[in-house]
């Protein structure tokens, strides 16, 4: 943890973030960014898509409510582009920008410490830990699954570890100054936007820090049909950074493709194998899907009693949301990115 830097020397704060169908998160959002313990007023930029819930009236009342929210429109929807809306509506003298979601609640002190931790490393971008929160069973399963190595990998900001230099950080506090220097988020990235910029930002010499204290709490999905669309899609993104940065490819991406292509063609020599007549074969070919499915079982078991344990209902799911996750993560960086979720997804 770095010293508490004196108020005199902190500099002015801009809370961005880009919404859309978040009527039931975004005034806890707003309210908890407000709510801050900063030595100076924070101001809000809201970049809000088109929803077919009452975000935008939510975000209006709290503009007029606050003084303190500014509202601008994002017509795609598109993160990148309202990201960078949020960053060009930054206020004079404001120098530091601060990223949250929607579905995210900050707890009172973030955004002094994630500042004190930027000033105290001498770096451009620092991040915590997400902490993903649920509510039902399945949304339970879905937030012990994405903070469990067997989930999303072993990345610092998803399972913690210890303060130090970062590859990408979660969300982001950042200096206005390197975000501006590096031209913001790239418009192509509509997923994976947040590593991508961090990437480009490493490469122009910016230090990028991890801080474990840095904790906010995020609301996953509530379903597995959510759960397989939103990894399907992320997926596709990640072929896309791949694509356009092949160095960046490794284990914790290549993983989960790999896993559907040998359970696909493992599944084929089964059934042609149990056509043929042939136990070997069929054998042969049932060992990688019974193999997985042990290793699923496994890390469910070693997630579900990880304080605090899961509930009974909440731990059954789990297996089904490891596959859900991997299969569906796999399958779309198989497929890569199609025009259709271009479009949707606003670029």
């Amino acid at each position: 943890m770095p010293e508490r830097v004196e108020a005199a020397s902190m500099p002015l704060v801009t809370v961005v973030a880009v919404v859309r169908d978040e009527e039931p998160y975004l005034e806890a959002m707003v309210r908890s960014v407000l709510g801050q313990d900063y030595p100076h007023p924070l101001h809000v930029v809201l970049s809000v898509g088109p929803s077919k819930d009452r975000t935008r009236e939510i975000a209006d009342k709290l503009a007029v409510e606050t003084g303190r929210v500014t509202v601008v429109d994002n017509p795609t929807g598109s993160k990148p582009l309202g990201l960078n809306a949020g960053l060009e509506r930054m206020p004079d003298g404001h120098s530091i920008f601060v990223r949250v979601d929607g579905h995210t609640v900050a707890e009172p002190t973030y955004v002094r410490r994630a500042v004190e931790a930027l000033q105290a490393a001498g770096a451009d971008g620092v991040g915590g830990q997400m902490l993903p929160v649920g509510d039902t069973p399945v949304q339970k399963a879905v937030a012990r699954a994405m903070s469990h190595p067997a989930g999303l990998g072993a990345a610092s900001f998803h399972t913690g570890g210890v303060a130090g230099p970062a590859e990408t950080v979660y969300l982001g506090t950042f200096r206005r100054e390197a975000l501006e220097r590096v031209g913001g988020y790239s418009p192509v990235y509509v997923r994976a936007q947040d590593w991508e910029l961090c990437l480009r930002l490493r490469n122009s010499g910016s230090l990028l820090w991890f801080d474990p204290s840095l904790v906010v709490e995020y609301k996953p999905r509530r379903t597995l049909g959510a759960i397989a669309t939103q990894f399907w899609r992320t997926g596709m993104w990640r072929r896309e950074v791949v694509r356009r940065n092949p160095g960046t490819a490794n284990l914790r991406y290549l993983a989960p493709p790999t896993a559907v292509v040998v359970l696909a063609v493992s599944v084929l020599v089964a059934i042609a194998g149990a056509v043929a007549g042939s136990l070997p074969v069929t054998v042969v070919g049932l060992v990688p899907p019974a193999t997985y499915l042990l290793g699923v079982l496994a890390a469910s078991a070693h997630a579900a009693t990880r304080r605090p344990r899961l509930d009974l209902r909440s731990a059954l799911a789990l297996p089904a949301t490891l596959m859900t996750m991997h299969m569906a993560w796999g399958a779309g960086f198989l497929r890569g990115l199609t025009e259709r979720v271009r479009v949707d997804d606003g670029v």
